[in-house]
């Protein structure tokens, strides 16, 4: 079985491959198809964003697997404009921050709530299957089981795709999450049964049955 990870995030890619690692699946990319547009995202929520994603890209391949993601700091109210939220590359409006720019900005930014904050990522996934759409998302297990620290001091270790890995650091070990393998990253904070939840939503959206 063929899918296409419809994203251009080489973090993105290796955490579906990842998740889905016992199965018998190859994964295309957008650029093995030569695919450089780019859906317009005008969802309110993570899910709706990766749901306009799957739409587009199934115009290209029958099936695809899209995600998105949005960031929250629980010493903000998701009013204040200084919410990552969706907005995490392009935050109060500006341009599209490269990696070492959002490293900077968030860095300021958690230095001004006093240095340390509780955040948690929210996760929104659609898949699409030879037109149908199936969306998923989990907003108690990212808060409850998600939720990391960042601080203003950045590590000195990156992840492709991943910078704010550089600034994040687990509850239970107080380690970065660059300290671990690039495969794990975001990852450190998407395990035990919220995890089951996400490849057994994956397999019945694609269909597939026969992982280990």
């Amino acid at each position: 079985m063929k899918v296409l990870i419809g994203t251009t995030n080489p973090s993105k890619v290796k955490r579906f491959s990842k998740l889905l690692e016992n199965c018998n699946i190859e994964f295309i990319t957008l650029k093995d198809l030569k695919i450089a547009e780019e859906p317009k995202e005008t969802g309110r929520t993570p899910e709706e964003n990766a749901i306009c994603k799957a739409k587009y890209y199934g115009q290209y391949f029958d099936l695809v697997i899209c995600n998105d993601s949005g960031l929250y700091f629980e010493e903000l109210s998701l009013e204040d404009e200084r919410q990552p939220g969706l907005n995490i590359r392009t935050p109060l409006g500006m341009s599209r921050l490269s990696d070492e720019e959002m490293i900077d900005y968030y860095s300021r930014l958690i230095w001004e709530l006093g240095g340390k904050v509780s955040a948690y990522y929210l996760d929104g996934i659609a898949v699409y299957n030879n037109g149908k759409i199936s969306s998923f998302m989990d907003i108690e297990s990212a808060k409850n089981i998600g939720a990391f620290y960042m601080i203003d001091k950045a590590s000195s270790k990156r992840f492709e795709g991943w910078p704010l890995d550089s600034l994040s650091i687990s509850k239970e070990t107080g380690k970065y999450f660059v300290d671990g393998s690039d495969t794990e990253s975001k990852e450190n904070i998407i395990y035990g049964e919220y995890e089951k939840r996400i490849v057994d939503f994956l397999k019945d959206a694609l269909g597939y049955k026969s992982c280990l």
